[in-house]
């Protein structure tokens, strides 16, 4: 007898797990992730406290070839980094501190930001979402508790039409 298939997502376009040892290894995957971005995209960081959210972003800013230092924004709640060239501003977005959904959102004005930007947005996990049916959910494990492990399990996970064709495999080079 024929196994079942497993279930499909069709709104899921792909996944990519990758393994990530140092701080420097996690900059360096948010510059990769950087040449695979264009205005318009939404990137969204879930883990654990600590677990390399800005650090990523620090990469992604560096990719992205932004002015100012990428930094948590927990107390600002977002910051916008422009273009230093032809490239797209970077906003950062840590929703940590937001405890309502879109709504709470809407004084951000990241509707108005999304097109003509990349948007990161920490902790937004039921909060962004309705933003766009498109895209990219990154999720870091690490271990928890008194550890200085460095070591991080990370799901890149693609959402929609804009990365149904995107090879998220290159990542993990």
């Amino acid at each position: 007898m024929e196994a079942p298939a497993a279930p499909h997502n069709p709104a899921e376009s792909g996944s990519v797990q990758i393994v990530v040892t140092s701080p420097e290894q996690m900059r360096e995957l948010g510059r990769r992730l950087a040449k695979l971005l264009r205005a318009g995209d939404l990137v969204m960081l879930s883990g654990e406290l600590g677990a390399g959210k800005t650090t990523l972003t620090r990469g992604l800013g560096e990719g992205l070839g932004v002015r100012g230092a990428v930094t948590s924004p927990t107390f600002v709640i977002a910051r916008v980094h422009p273009a230093l060239g032809d490239g797209p501003p970077l906003v950062h977005v840590d929703a940590y501190r937001l405890s309502g959904g879109l709504d709470e959102m809407e004084d951000l004005d990241l509707d108005v930001s999304l097109p003509e930007s990349v948007v990161v947005v920490e902790w937004g996990e039921g909060k962004v979402e309705e933003l766009t049916e498109d895209r990219l959910q990154v999720v870091i494990h690490r271990a928890v508790g008194d550890t200085t492990d460095e070591v991080r399990q990370m799901t890149i996970t693609g959402v929609g039409e804009r990365w149904a064709s995107a090879d998220l495999s290159v990542l993990a080079a």
